[in-house]
């Protein structure tokens, strides 16, 4: 079916134009919002049109799909020099010819233009009120889907404060859990008349506060202070394993009565067994709290430091540690504290810090001498503190200290 204006003027012919596209949408069921797109798209194609150039208007109906698709075409003999964005789309086969294919639910015989449509007026307030209610629709949708996402947001946010509440209940028991390990692994001095004790450990992980230098302390059935420092090759909870075995063993082995010498050759022997890959480097020491005699035995562990009023002596203990060939030594090393003297026994995390261990050995010297008067409590904090002020090489640190006062 095939409409054509060609002479009316374009006030006739913009009336006419919209009452047949309306007529066309009616007959095949065409909503009203589409029709009133499709109306007012193909007036502004009209009106961009050269005044006085023909129109033609034609319509089919093609029954190959389902729905059947009603296609709507207006072809201007003289093409516009442009066009705006039209509010329903169409397809441009050429220039100046525009065409809309709808999806028709009513079915016809063909697309015939009908009687004449509706009062012009009526049908542009028909399709305003079906523009209006579908906008309407839209902004309820809308505003539905807000607060769907308000609704949605503030249970995320519920499940985040949750969320943080567990990790918070989780980070606390994670950080008791620590301190009871901690306090397992760290015995507190024992109390041994005429000497003070103190210890300052630093681990090189926070979050990982057990790590592999421990020791241990406590006084021998004849009242000798015995004191274990170990550090075990590695890191994480298997390092510590290590650790623990061997300053156990070497408790079993001293309270069982075996000589000093032979300690650490025995302790690996006895480690070695079930854990033949264990590595760690052992100092064990016995101070004689009334007369300030002191023994060491070493197993590649760094020198004891001996601070006293005249001068800084370091004690190297010869020997091989735990899981090397031929470990500790049957030398021991002797000395006499006087009182007020301090014994210091560390791990190398304190000394090589910056990579250079003799370097490190004499700030230990002088840092030690800087704070000898403190309280040992105080002073293996101080001296951490001040021998870590510059760390190029990260690893747990243990200080241990002893002063004789008897």
């Amino acid at each position: 079916m095939t409409w054509q204006l060609r002479t009316t003027s374009p006030r006739q012919r913009l009336p006419q134009l919209r009452a047949s596209l309306r007529q066309l949408c009616d007959r095949h069921g065409i909503g009203l919002e589409v029709r009133a797109r499709l109306v007012l798209a193909a007036t502004m194609v009209a009106r961009a049109a050269p005044p006085g150039s023909p129109l033609t208007l034609s319509a089919t109906v093609q029954r190959d799909t389902s729905p059947a698709v009603l296609v709507i075409t207006v072809e201007l003999t003289a093409p516009p020099a442009g066009l705006p964005e039209l509010p329903l789309p169409a397809e441009a086969e050429r220039p100046g010819k525009l065409v809309w294919r709808l999806p028709a639910p009513v079915h016809s015989a063909a697309a015939e233009f009908g009687p004449p449509a509706p009062d012009e007026e009526l049908a542009t307030e028909d399709e305003l009120r079906a523009v209006l209610a579908r906008m309407d629709g839209i902004e309820q949708e809308h505003r539905q889907l807000k607060h769907e996402i308000a609704e949605t947001n503030s249970g995320v946010l519920a499940m985040y404060v949750d969320l943080e509440q567990r990790d918070e209940q989780l980070r606390e028991a994670h950080a008791l859990i620590f301190r009871e390990l901690k306090h397992a692994l760290r015995p507190p001095p024992p109390v041994v008349p005429g000497v003070e004790l103190g210890v300052r450990y630093d681990p090189a992980d926070p979050q990982a506060p057990t790590g592999g230098d421990l020791y241990d302390w406590f006084l021998l059935p004849d009242g000798t202070l015995h004191i274990t420092v170990v550090d075990a090759v590695g890191h994480g909870v298997t390092c510590t394993r290590h650790a623990l075995q061997v300053t156990h063993a070497v408790r079993a082995l001293a309270l069982e009565g075996r000589p000093l010498e032979e300690l650490i050759e025995r302790t690996a022997h006895t480690v070695l067994a079930g854990e033949p890959q264990l590595r760690a480097t052992v100092q064990v020491a016995r101070l004689h709290p009334g007369t300030g005699e002191l023994w060491l035995a070493g197993g590649g562990h760094p020198p004891a430091l001996v601070v006293s009023e005249e001068d800084c002596l370091f004690l190297p203990t010869p020997g091989r540690g735990i899981g090397f060939p031929a470990p500790g030594s049957d030398t021991l090393v002797r000395h006499r504290l006087r009182r007020g003297d301090l014994l210091l026994l560390h791990t190398d995390g304190l000394t090589e810090s910056r990579k250079d261990a003799e370097e490190g050995e004499q700030r230990l010297r002088e840092t030690a001498r800087r704070h000898a008067h403190s309280p040992v409590d105080v002073l293996t904090e101080a001296v951490v503190r001040d021998m870590h002020e510059v760390v190029t090489h990260l690893d747990d640190t243990l200080l241990l200290a002893a002063r004789f006062r008897a």
